[in-house]
């Protein structure tokens, strides 16, 4: 029986065929519930009124402490650290030896010596085990995500973590905090109240409306939810708690692509005792690839920090970090791709529904508002019978009243291009998640990213804004 990534892979033969065929079913956010009133509403009151989000159990949380945090956590990840301040916030992405990228967190910095960082287990995983391969006086504490499927049992976190955002969001803000609130500026952190208790709070925004993100002890977390909700109450705004049907989808109008396959499963050195560090029940043994690109070199499923707008976090100037000499080689490359959002066709859309309802096999479901159907999604993006790029994560915005997705595409595609997506598989895996099915084509307008006019506009300093300057 497998016991390790490696030898999960020596059993399967192929890492691709591997993934294509995991059964581990599909991504549950957990715990918070799927809808409170329905998603539609919960999607439009992030640009109507005011959204909360519970953030509490659906992503890692890994604390990096010691006299070495900074040096530790700067040797593995892209980021510059020059200008990383106590109390402010960064988007932290790792890549392998070879440039490929793992994942991403968001890094919060609370002392000189202490690092907090939140997101997807790629990036959590690949920290521990650093910490542990090298030499490193750092300590590393994890508190893994909520249990996708608790039946019942007791949940418990290290930090509670809610979002408000949306046009009347500033409102709650201020009636919750007992008077204005500081003036944070964006990825920045600074102390508010929340009734009687104090918060951490980063003025952020996932879906393109301004906001903060809140955060404190696991113990308050109720306190803390009653105390938002009467606020929202004593200064009459409608604020609207967000479900994890919809949550998911705020995404593909901000532009940020959750899971990117993690770059992991080729390549020697570091690379190879990874894989025989990590276990044949981790996130990256068990994910899922699905979509209609198939390829038995899983390396074609990779993208690298170029291709997602992640380029100019590089810290060029460190001495040395985990990749950069081969970050400097695909610096200039005309293979890197570049990242844009896809407008499906409305007609093709219903198309593929209508199928659902005729004799014989229908085409690939397509769920409402979520659409994805593995852990890591590939599918083909054609112009005319040649392949030009992948979507990637896919989501219905009643915002827009559109499917769309995220992906990338060769250097040559431009924004108003009309091309072909094709949904669903061509072939039968094992994934649970997966129906008979024929594929369908689904032509697809590429569109700037963030797709929505609020985040291109108002995000400041970040990949969402730089990718829109160059479009």
């Amino acid at each position: 029986m497998a016991y390790s990534l490696t030898s999960a892979l020596q059993e399967a033969g192929n890492a691709a065929q591997m993934l294509r065929n995991s059964q581990i079913g599909m991504y549950v956010y957990p715990v918070v519930t799927p809808e409170f009133s329905n998603w539609r509403v919960e999607q439009e009151s992030w640009r109507q009124s005011a959204v909360l989000f519970d953030q509490s159990h659906h992503m890692d949380e890994l604390i990096v402490e010691g006299p070495e945090a900074s040096e530790f956590l700067s040797h593995h990840g892209i980021n510059s650290f020059a200008n990383f301040n106590l109390n402010r916030a960064k988007h932290f992405v790792p890549v392998t030896p070879n440039g490929h990228v793992i994942g991403d967190h968001i890094i919060f910095r609370e002392r000189e010596d202490k690092y907090v960082l939140v997101g997807r287990a790629p990036t959590s995983n690949w920290l521990m085990f650093a910490a542990s391969w090298g030499k490193w006086n750092v300590r590393l504490r994890y508190d893994p995500r909520s249990t996708s499927r608790p039946e019942g049992e007791r949940v418990l976190r290290e930090h509670y973590r809610f979002q408000i955002q949306g046009p009347e969001a500033p409102k709650i803000f201020e009636q919750m905090n007992g008077g204005p609130v500081p003036d944070i500026k964006f990825f920045h952190v600074d102390w508010i109240n929340i009734g009687s208790k104090k918060a951490r709070a980063l003025r952020h925004g996932m879906s393109g409306a301004p906001g903060l993100e809140v955060w404190g002890p696991y113990k308050d977390k109720e306190y803390i939810h009653s105390t938002i909700l009467q606020a929202a109450r004593d200064v009459g705004v409608n604020l609207v708690q967000c479900g994890s049907r919809a949550y998911s989808t705020n995404t593909v109008e901000s532009g940020w692509i959750p899971s990117p396959l993690p770059g992991i499963y080729t390549g020697e050195g570091m690379l190879a005792d990874y894989r025989d560090w990590l276990g044949a029940d981790s996130y990256e043994a068990a994910g899922a690839i699905g979509g209609s690109f198939v390829s038995n070199n899983i390396e074609d499923y990779y993208v690298n920090p170029f291709e997602l707008g992640y380029d100019f976090y590089i810290g060029w100037k460190k001495d040395d970090f985990v990749g950069k000499s081969a970050l400097q080689q695909m610096k200039n490359s005309p293979k890197n791709r570049k990242k844009v959002t896809f407008e499906w066709n409305r007609e093709d859309v219903l198309k593929v529904i209508a199928s659902a309802f005729e004799e014989g096999i229908p085409y690939k479901w397509i769920d409402f508002p979520q659409p994805n159907y593995a852990s890591s999604s590939a599918d083909m993006i054609m112009q005319d019978d040649k392949m030009v790029g992948m979507s990637m994560f896919n989501g219905y915005s009643y915002n827009e009243r559109s499917v769309l997705s995220l992906g990338v595409v060769d250097q040559s595609v431009q924004v108003g291009d009309v091309l072909t997506l094709r949904w669903g598989e061509p072939e039968p895996t094992a994934k649970t998640s997966t129906e008979r099915h024929k594929q369908a084509e689904i032509r697809v307008r590429v569109a700037p990213t963030p797709y929505a006019k609020e985040a291109r506009e108002n995000y400041s300093d970040s990949w969402r804004t730089k990718a829109a300057a160059a479009e």
